[in-house]
């Protein structure tokens, strides 16, 4: 007896030689966030991020593609519903109000302020210890709740990126740099400022980051399958596996 046509198809789909009617093409985007989503040389999108979202894709027999762009731009995509996944943001009450988070977060970081080497500025946690400074900032980023509170106080200087927040900082006309370590150590090896500046104690904030979709309930079951295939991972392993190879730090 011959196989029908829809017997075929599923037999040639499980074999990986067609795709599946009902599979469909996510796009996801971000910025370059050095360990989760960034661009290799050949202009090939690589990372923590990347890499579980095509596990994501394959174990929902979907295809991924990827962008990138300005942080405050892929934000506004996702939130716009113009992209399925915006990769890595840290999660804030503010942003739970444009976005849905896919629970659990894959991956953690440390907010640190960056002074040049010497520098004898100090600062224990405290709003007072930092009045004065002239702090740099990224555009769009969030620093943890602590740092928010104070944000109306400090005196601030928005860099649309960290290479030059850093940049601010060794021409003095900063004080601070406030940023992440994941993201800060490779720009300044590339700078070659390793012995011109410092990390202070204490850490502003520790931030989980996530995968995030447009509000709504065309985007749920999605939102629910991430969070899914991430536990999933996190138990047998993949994401511990995947995490060590990028240097990055799980929750």
């Amino acid at each position: 007896m011959r196989p029908s046509f829809r017997t075929l198809c599923v037999i040639l789909w499980v074999l990986g030689l067609v795709p599946f009617a009902n599979s469909r093409e996510l796009l996801a985007v971000g910025t370059e966030f050095p360990g989760i989503y960034v661009l290799d040389p050949k202009g090939e999108p690589r990372g923590l991020g990347v890499d579980v979202m095509r596990a994501i894709a394959r174990e929902l027999g979907d295809e991924v593609r990827f962008e990138i762009y300005p942080w405050a731009r892929a934000q506004k995509l996702v939130e716009e519903g113009r992209a399925d996944v915006l990769v890595g943001p840290y999660r804030t009450a503010a942003r739970e109000r444009r976005f849905q988070f896919a629970e659990p977060g894959f991956y953690r970081d440390r907010v640190v302020f960056y002074v040049r080497s010497e520098s004898d500025l100090s600062w224990d946690g405290s709003l007072a210890s930092l009045m004065g400074q002239r702090i740099a900032i990224i555009h769009g980023w969030i620093y943890g709740e602590r740092f928010e509170a104070m944000r109306g106080q400090l005196d601030l200087h928005v860099a649309p990126s960290v290479e030059l927040a850093f940049k601010l900082l060794m021409a003095n006309r900063v004080d601070l740099a406030a940023s992440n370590e994941r993201d800060s150590l490779p720009r300044i090896e590339v700078l070659g400022i390793a012995d011109k500046v410092r990390r202070i104690a204490p850490v502003i904030d520790t931030q989980i980051g996530y995968f995030a979709l447009p509000k709504g309930e065309s985007h749920r079951q999605l939102r629910d399958d991430i969070g899914r295939v991430v536990r999933q991972m996190r138990a047998d392993g993949r994401l511990a596996k995947l995490a060590r190879s990028y240097g990055v730090t799980l929750p």
